[in-house]
């Protein structure tokens, strides 16, 4: 079989259990590996007893095959490492995976998914192979590909998978009409977005929410480091106080074009906050830029003229909303998104949802990109 050949129907009943036990190990650093994917493994004795079990907690720390393998010593001898995914087969910050487990002794790897990376796809199981090692792969792969869907977004687009979040009324409002928006949802939904941006790399407002929000933008402590928190402004207009000014609980990105004035950039600068400057201030530019910092997945937390040139620039992928029992009004109240260019509703696509579910009073409406 080759790397992306499925396993045979008998072999993926004998390891799914196993696999299901690697993909629970490798969710456990979810928001930490970036850029890395995801990875979790475990690792079986001759006669099919548990003897060690590993996951990749951040980027730089040993592989997950690394950490399970160290725990079973010498009884992996003979045995099989059960992998989520297809162990690497180059020097990066760590030595290559496979040699590890060649080197242990094993006789037989079940993998999840290859490794879409260039620099592996196919390559570990070749290596594993020509060391006599037997492969067996495609085992819960769906389920190993729906856990890393940011690592390979990013990999397959070149820019992190996009997180696209709001609250509001019943009524579409997400503000009343003189601004005023806090707090729309309560306090179940807020525990579930503190959630949700800790398994985030960044969070990403536009420089009107700052004037009239003054976010925080962290997960509360969820997460250690905290996402990085990231402002995109065009002109630079920004508060002079700010409480993304203070960066001793979480990092601050100020990302802006061309046109910013040099006054307003010595600010930033005066503050100790980081500046980018991009070759065009938009969200494909800056998702782009995020990339290759090492983010996978990017929380979109903005107002509607920004969430919507998002939308249109193909950096939203999935979007949450938390609907509140209220009734806001108002003609010109804000909503969710800007002007997204349709005419015909025939020109409207359909987004894939999940069943919604309740946050306490509110409910939680989470829909898949067509």
């Amino acid at each position: 079989m080759t790397a992306d050949t499925p396993c045979p129907g008998t072999d993926a009943v004998r390891w799914r259990p196993w696999m299901q036990r690697a993909l629970q190990l490798a969710a456990l650093a979810t928001g930490h590996t970036s850029p890395n994917p995801l990875v979790g493994a475990v690792v079986l004795d001759t006669g099919g007893t548990l003897v060690g079990e590993g996951f990749h907690a951040r980027a730089g720390e040993p592989h997950a095959e690394v950490m399970a393998l160290r725990q079973a010593g010498g009884r992996a001898r003979g045995g099989t490492v059960v992998v989520t995914l297809e162990p690497c087969c180059h020097q990066g910050r760590t030595p290559p995976c496979s040699e590890a487990v060649i080197a242990a002794g094993v006789s037989r790897v079940v993998i999840a998914m290859a490794d879409p990376n260039p620099r592996v796809n196919g390559g570990g199981v070749a290596a594993l192979r020509a060391a006599g090692v037997e492969v067996i792969t495609g085992v819960c792969e769906a389920e190993a590909r729906v856990l890393n869907a940011a690592f390979l977004h990013r990999l397959a687009s070149g820019r992190p998978l996009g997180i696209l979040k709001w609250a509001m009324g019943v009524d579409g409002r997400t503000a009343l009409s003189n601004g005023a928006s806090q707090w729309i949802s309560g306090p179940a939904a807020r525990r579930w977005v503190h959630g949700l941006r800790s398994r985030c790399d960044a969070v990403i407002v536009g420089g009107g929410t700052v004037r009239a929000d003054d976010p925080l933008l962290t997960s509360r402590g969820l997460r250690r480091p905290e996402p990085l928190r990231v402002v995109l402004s065009r002109s630079l207009k920004l508060p002079a106080r700010a409480r993304l000014w203070d960066q001793s609980g979480a990092p601050t990105l100020v990302a802006h074009g061309v046109a910013a004035p040099p006054q307003a950039r010595f600010r930033l600068d005066s503050r100790g906050v980081e500046r980018l400057l991009l070759p065009a201030c938009t969200p494909l530019a800056l998702l782009e830029a995020l990339a290759e910092r090492g983010c996978n997945q990017v929380l979109w937390e903005c107002g509607p003229d920004l969430a919507a040139a998002a939308l249109r620039d193909g950096c939203v992928q999935r979007i949450a909303t938390v609907i509140a029992p209220k009734v806001m009004g108002g003609t010109p109240a804000r909503t969710p998104l800007g002007e997204l260019g349709f005419t015909e509703m025939t020109q409207v696509p359909s987004w894939p949802s999940e069943d919604p579910r309740r946050l306490g009073a509110d409910l939680l409406w989470q829909l898949q990109a067509p």
